[in-house]
């Protein structure tokens, strides 16, 4: 869990919370069954759904699973507008480190499966370690400025510079890592299948 520091990122607890908490409910499902199903602890899933809370994007994703949906479902506004404009004050900061890297959800579509529009910072030495999508989970990435490095379990990392893109089946155990003295910052695109 990290600091619940700002307003947008306050709200966006909130809301996922309640997302959680209404979807629990309407699967008839109390709080320890959901806990149980997403491997997480009761008192963990009782703070979330009262968004006192700021969980690991891993935890929103077992959680999502074991509502039989996904991070951007629970994430997003609810009712589909034909153009939906998020300004820059309304980002939703829903990952950050001691260090001071973060990652924004800036918009995600409504289609399944979902697509999300992601930019990320990721400070000198820093890193996030992700686990396993769904299988047929892709992610598409643009680096902007810095050189990101992209390490999936078996393989060979693979280091980006700015203007390289990547495609990424994030069905496995994968890592984005900053090996610099600079700061990463890199745009991502996910669809979970």
């Amino acid at each position: 869990m990290t600091d619940i520091g700002n307003a947008p990122t306050a709200r966006f607890l909130a809301r996922l919370g309640e997302q959680i908490r209404g979807r629990r409910k309407s699967a008839d499902l109390t709080v320890q069954e959901l806990a149980d199903r997403a491997a997480i602890s009761r008192r963990m899933l009782t703070h979330i759904e009262l968004g006192q809370a700021n969980p690991s994007l891993v935890t929103v994703d077992r959680i999502a699973r074991a509502l039989g949906t996904d991070f951007a479902s629970l994430a997003r506004d609810d009712g589909p507008q034909p153009l939906v404009v998020n300004r820059p004050d309304s980002a939703l900061v829903v990952w950050s480190s001691n260090l001071g890297s973060r990652a924004v959800l800036h918009v995600a579509t409504h289609a399944s499966p979902t697509a999300e529009l992601w930019s990320w910072t990721l400070q000198p030495r820093d890193s996030y370690r992700a686990e396993p999508d769904p299988a047929g989970s892709e992610e598409l990435f643009l680096v902007i400025s810095g050189r990101l490095t992209i390490a999936v379990d078996g393989d060979e990392p693979v280091t980006l510079s700015p203007g390289d893109s990547a495609r990424l089946a994030s069905d496995r155990d994968y890592s984005y890592e900053n090996r610099t003295a600079r700061p990463v910052k890199f745009v991502r695109i996910s669809q979970i299948a």
